[in-house]
């Protein structure tokens, strides 16, 4: 059995993940590819610390670009994270015709095109399963198993943090800051979790199952994006109340005008199957005009559902190298038109709003002028009883309407003399 040659880079949390996969189920792997998968390094900044591996030290180097380098390593696994030297490394491996399996999301979304095109001119591929879903086969799913499909929308839970946060909020009704912390003590969460409750960390993943959708790059300035920090327990309360559970949305949807790729906080009905996605787990469905809805669940993080999806591109990507072939599967086919991408004030929905007002008549009336003026119309309206003062909380969910529409009149509204706080504005996704 022919042997392939595999350099790790990153020697975190996924790349133990990865070297435990490999002494698990090296039979299995060699049984399923037909090659036999051998660790030649791992490079890591820190060799001292305690992974939960045993493994040789003679494998371990703080030297990755000699690494990447060796001639007897054939596959690289880069799980450094980041565009600096993660960049550096895979551009390098790819230089030397040398397939790269990576679970970088952000390096993907941001220099994407050019490194995918450098993968094409080298005849080396550049595989990226683990970059979205965590052990979910998402793109595998996109790529292949979706292919006769024109992709009408998709929607993704894809940051366990984010899910984690919005679950504990409303099944203890704990505040944000105190669910945050838990999460951080727990381990779900970083020390900074800028980048991924302020949407950030799903953003990317969306880019990237925009891009595969559409077979196009789509910019990361092209996207929008609002993330879940500060979200008020009322929120949570007050959606529950009305059939509602708030989730961090990834939303790719094809529209008149264009495509529009956005994450934000949102509202989904407690009937439908992703309000069910509790915890660190993430999903995905994925709207085709020939297949349907088609939904794809499980662990979106972690040691060993990521280093699953790690290991099946290697498998993959191993098998044909030993074979002499490459994948003629293209991330971005060769001709056809660049999809319009929607700007955010063009999309249509319907909105969740939270006011405070002065309580007294007339109030609500002028308010809803407003909404009228703008072209949008009330679908339900909740009064709270309780009080802050003199102002109250109304409820307001509106029908579809255009966001440019919501912004005028939202400004307008926050400038009347009977507002006592900025209104609160939550997107309503019902998946039609």
């Amino acid at each position: 059995m022919k042997e392939v040659g595999i350099g790790l880079l990153g020697f975190g949390t996924v790349g133990a993940g990865v070297v435990e996969g490999l002494q698990r189920n090296a039979d299995v792997l060699a049984r399923r590819s037909g090659v036999r998968l051998v660790l030649r390094w791992i490079a890591d900044l820190d060799l001292e610390r305690d992974r939960g591996v045993t493994v040789d030290r003679a494998l371990l180097t703080r030297d990755a670009r000699a690494v990447v380098e060796d001639p007897q390593v054939n596959v690289i696994i880069e799980l450094v994270g980041g565009t600096g030297i993660a960049r550096e490394l895979v551009t390098r491996a790819l230089e030397l015709g040398k397939p790269v399996v990576t679970a970088n999301k952000k390096l993907l979304a941001e220099y994407g095109t050019s490194l995918f095109a450098l993968a094409a001119k080298q005849k080396a591929e550049l595989a990226f399963e683990a970059s979205v879903g965590g052990g979910i086969p998402i793109i595998k799913s996109l790529r292949e198993g979706l292919v006769a499909n024109h992709i009408q929308a998709a929607y993704g839970i894809l940051n366990g943090t984010c899910n984690y946060i919005l679950t504990r909020m409303e099944q203890e009704g704990l505040p944000f800051d105190e669910v945050l912390k838990a999460a951080q003590s727990a381990g779900y969460a970083e020390a900074e979790p800028s980048l991924d409750i302020d949407g950030h960390d799903t953003a990317h993943k969306a880019a990237l199952l925009a891009s595969l959708a559409y077979g196009f790059p789509v910019p990361m300035k092209s996207l929008y994006v609002e993330g879940i920090r500060g979200l008020a327990q009322e929120e949570i309360r007050y959606a529950a109340e009305l059939g509602y559970r708030i989730k961090l949305l990834g939303i790719i949807k094809q529209g008149p005008a264009g495509i529009s790729v956005r994450v934000h906080p949102t509202l989904v009905s407690h009937s439908h199957m992703l309000a069910s996605v509790g915890g660190v787990f993430n999903a995905v469905l994925v709207r085709g005009d020939i297949v349907g809805d088609t939904l794809y669940y499980g662990r979106g993080a972690g040691r060993l559902p990521t280093a699953s999806a790690v290991l099946a591109d290697v498998a993959d990507v191993a098998r044909r190298l030993a074979a002499g072939v490459r994948s003629d599967l293209p991330v971005f086919p060769e001709g056809g038109t660049p999809p319009r991408l929607a700007a955010v004030e063009t999309v249509e929905a319907r909105y969740y709003l939270r006011l405070s007002l002065l309580d007294k008549p007339g109030v609500l009336a002028r308010v809803a002028h407003v909404l009228g003026q703008h072209n949008i119309s009330i679908a339900s309206m909740i009064q709270k009883e309780q009080s802050r003062g003199d102002y109250v909380p109304v409820i307001i969910l509106t029908h579809t309407a255009v966001e440019k529409n919501f912004q005028a009149a939202l400004a307008e509204i926050d400038g009347m003399d009977v507002v006592s706080a900025k209104t609160v504005r939550l997107r309503i996704e019902d998946f039609a």
